[in-house]
């Protein structure tokens, strides 16, 4: 990529692209934060920029502007960004690594003469060291020029550009987190269920993670229908009744929860989804008339 790189937002994603992209050969000019001893905090992460409290007219000096805050301070900065350059943004390539958000985030840098787009890594940042981006998806999105620009960080980083819908960015991040945190909150639910019928947490993570891993792998092999597993894709309603009633004891989540996801197989992986969610039906009923029974919350 030609030109300067400056970088506003000295968070986890910020420092850890502006890490690889300067070791990549790109440019670093200003690595804005809030605060002065967060920027310079991020520019000895990346090894490379000027730091500076807040946003200042020496950001508009580079070619490319890099943002990366919270998802509800990007209109602010925008704003903020067309407030102090005005026509000065005129040619320049702004971007946003927000998940949800679309380039209309960035309308007000686009009045000027902007290129605007989106480029979100999907990829955890714990903020400890820098994650592999290699062979990573990067999201991306918006004007013509600001998607080549996009395009191009991206394979710097080892990523895979795929460019997408600036109308389903929501739809597309709400895939991420459903793939992400509510597995690892499934994975921490069915931890517990362990924990709960006798087995240390080590032995149960030890337990469940390679029967979890084994499945994504068939999923990745074999593709979903042939590798579902369990007793709902065998038909055995039954089970699936125990299962539930076992739940007894638990968090009135964890069934729901459940038979909520029982549902949601049943909706995209049953070869018979009317009988499944028939079936499913029935069992939601019979949880209820017990809940009702011992005065308990269904």
């Amino acid at each position: 990529m030609q030109g300067r790189l400056s970088i506003v937002g000295g968070g986890r994603v910020g420092r850890a692209l502006g890490r690889r992209l300067h070791a990549a050969g790109c440019k670093i000019g200003v690595v804005a934060a809030l605060s002065e001893a967060s920027s310079r905090r991020a520019v000895r992460f990346i090894g490379a920029g000027k730091a500076s409290a807040g946003l200042t007219r020496q950001i508009i000096s580079s070619g490319v502007i890099l943002i990366a805050v919270p998802d509800h301070a990007v209109v602010a900065v925008a704003q903020e960004l067309a407030r102090i350059g005005a026509e000065e943004l005129r040619g320049k390539i702004v971007l946003h690594t927000s998940g949800a958000l679309d380039s209309s985030a960035l309308d007000a840098v686009r009045k000027h003469g902007a290129a605007a787009g989106s480029m979100h890594p999907l990829q955890s940042f714990s903020g400890v060291g820098v994650p592999p981006l290699e062979g990573r998806v990067f999201a991306i999105e918006g004007d013509a020029a600001a998607v080549k620009v996009a395009r191009n960080m991206a394979r710097m980083l080892g990523g895979s550009p795929v460019q997408i819908d600036g109308g389903a960015k929501v739809l597309y991040h709400a895939a991420a987190s459903m793939a992400a945190g509510q597995i690892l909150a499934v994975e921490e639910a069915a931890t517990r269920m362990m924990t709960a019928s006798g087995m240390k947490r080590r032995e149960a993570i030890r337990a469940l993670l390679p029967l979890t891993r084994q499945v994504l792998e068939n999923f990745e092999r074999l593709g979903a229908a042939a590798a579902w597993t369990g007793p709902l894709s065998r038909g055995d309603y039954n089970v699936v009744a125990a299962h539930t009633a076992a739940m007894h004891g638990m968090p009135v989540e964890f069934a729901e929860a459940y038979l909520a996801i029982n549902r949601l197989a049943a909706r995209i992986l049953s070869q018979d989804s009317a009988g499944t969610l028939a079936a499913l039906e029935k069992i939601g009923e019979g949880k209820k008339a017990r809940a009702k029974a011992i005065g308990g919350k269904a």
